[in-house]
Formats: structure tokens, sequence, C-alpha cells
């Protein structure tokens, strides 16, 4: 009987780790095969869509280009500082991956303004200190209305600009992108479990060796 109980005990702990050393996340967004001769050879490879070139400002006036999280994992996510609904609840959860990973230079978060004409820099800097919030590790970026809204089509987010009720109206995810600019997980920024997923999913991003070897 004992020797039972230790080979359940055995099976079911040889099942926990199995279920919790999960390596690789999967690459989300659109994707095309591309055929190529390598040494003689044909090899088709697999393209995946990637966050485009943008140019930004964030709320300390620096000018913020896709060259600027070269080599870098980041989330991504859309707010307004005037938002009275899920804007606060998202950032007060966001605050958590920012705690988790701000000692990581290889790590940003960028929070997109959709009301750029209010948000301006003053603003932003105004609103990254009341989260209390410092450092490089989260830039709350601004740019025109049609580049933002332009970039979060290749963020898979939803945008609007007002609706009939004169409300800006956006999605509320979080969105891991990896060192090669590539969409790796979207997550509900208004539930904390998502959240933890997220700060999950981090860890086992920085260690899939394609990340590693694009340090």
């Amino acid at each position: 009987m004992k020797n039972l109980i230790g080979l359940l005990v055995i099976v079911l702990l040889y099942s926990a780790c199995k279920s919790n050393n999960q390596t690789t996340l999967p690459i989300l967004g659109n994707r095309q095969p591309v055929t190529k001769t390598v040494d003689g050879k044909t090899v088709t490879d697999t393209v995946y869509s990637t966050i485009p070139e943008f140019k930004f400002v964030n709320q300390y006036a620096d000018t913020i280009t896709g060259k600027s999280l070269d080599g870098k994992i980041y989330v991504a996510d859309f707010f307004f500082t005037t938002c009275p609904s899920i804007c606060p609840v998202m950032h007060r959860n966001m605050l958590n991956v920012y705690q988790e990973f701000k000692a990581d230079d290889n790590f940003r978060i960028i929070s997109h303004t959709i009301d750029p004409k209010y948000d301006t820099v003053p603003v932003l800097k105004k609103y990254a200190d009341k989260l209390g919030i410092s450092g490089n590790t989260w830039w709350l970026l601004q740019g025109t209305k049609d580049e933002t809204y332009q970039i979060a089509k290749n963020y898979l987010v939803s945008v609007q600009e007002k609706n009939p009720q004169g409300e800006f109206i956006h999605d509320g995810y979080f969105i891991l992108v990896d060192k090669q600019k590539r969409l790796r997980g979207t997550y509900d920024g208004t539930d904390p479990a998502q959240v933890t997923k997220l700060i999950a999913d981090i860890k086992i991003l920085r260690a899939e060796p394609d990340e590693a070897a694009a340090k």
C-alpha cells in the first residue's frame, strides 16, 4: 500500500511539473509562408506580422521609436488620462507588472494615449507622477490621432475616437510583444488573474531561446 501511495505521489508531482514547465508562447497575428533556397535546398519559413516602425513622444518629451524597443520584451496598452472607467483599473493592475520588472533594462511598458489633443506631455508626466512611476521602464506615449489609431490595429486592439455620447472607446487589453516585435499574448488588463498570467508569461518569454539570443 505504501508503495502504491508513493508511486501516486511521484506521478502527481511529474504531472504538475510537466504542466508548469511551458517553454514557449504562441505567436499571434497574420503569418505567411516564404520559400527560399539555402545551400541549394528549397526551404519554407513562416514570416509573422510584426509591429511596424513608429515615432511618438513620452512623458519626458523624449522621442520614442520602434528602435527604442530593439532587443526588449514589452507590454503595450491604450488609454487616456481622463478615462473614468477601465483605465484606472488597468493601470493599477499594470503597476504590478511594472514593480515586477522595473529592474530589467530589457523590458518596457508602453501606454498609448488615444486622446492626444488633451494628453500633452505635461499631462502625461503628471499622470505618471500620480501613478508613482519613474525612469524608463514605463513610457506614456503621445502621437497624432491617425498614427495612434493606426498602430492600434497592428496590436489587434480596437479604439474609437468618440461614440455618439462623446466618449472615447478602447479595448482594455495588455499586449505582450517579443524582441522580434511579434505579438505573443493578449490579457484583460482589468482582470487581476489575467495580469498575474501576463507576469508569468513574460518570464516564460524571457527564457525562450530566441529571446535569449536576441539580447
